[in-house]
């Protein structure tokens, strides 16, 4: 089948996709975005999670097919041109990017928390981000990259 769907805000075509093929490998091997990872196909980490019309979904368990015709933003589309979103820009400075496997996950997720919660609490922060594992930082990297991205954007 070809798939036509929106990624990143752009208009996208995949030729020759088999409708149970998931999201996660079209976008990586299809249209190289190596953003999001693979890691357990279960949807069980969240390394693969993407925005899906607006709501975090995990890639792995999308089958291609459910995406025809639906915007995708992935972990690249949350920077602007080359300017990275607070959100990316925090965890790099907090040290929450170890080997970077759960990064992409997390930084979606994030950034969707701080889209609906502008200021949580830690434990609004730690529910949010309870489907995403990470076996490097401990998770408290993570959460004051989370604390230091809802800061700045209530700064600004």
């Amino acid at each position: 089948m070809r798939l036509k769907f929106t990624v990143n805000g752009r208009r996208q075509e995949a030729d020759d996709v088999w409708e149970g093929e998931s999201l996660l490998y079209v976008l990586r091997e299809r249209l190289g975005l190596p953003g999001s990872k693979n890691a357990c196909e279960q949807g069980e980490c969240g390394s693969c999670t993407v925005y899906l019309d607006g709501v975090p979904a995990c890639s792995c368990l999308v089958a291609a097919g459910q995406a025809e015709g639906r915007e995708v933003r992935t972990v690249e589309g949350l920077a602007d041109d080359e300017q990275l979103d607070p959100v990316q820009q925090a965890f790099v400075e907090t040290g929450a990017v170890q080997c970077g496997f759960c990064t992409p996950g997390l930084l979606v997720q994030t950034h969707d928390l701080l889209e609906r919660t502008p200021q949580p609490s830690d434990a609004e922060i730690r529910e949010s981000l309870a489907g995403n594992l990470c076996r490097c930082t401990g998770y408290e990297k993570i959460m004051d990259a989370v604390r230091l991205a809802a800061s700045r954007r209530s700064d600004g």
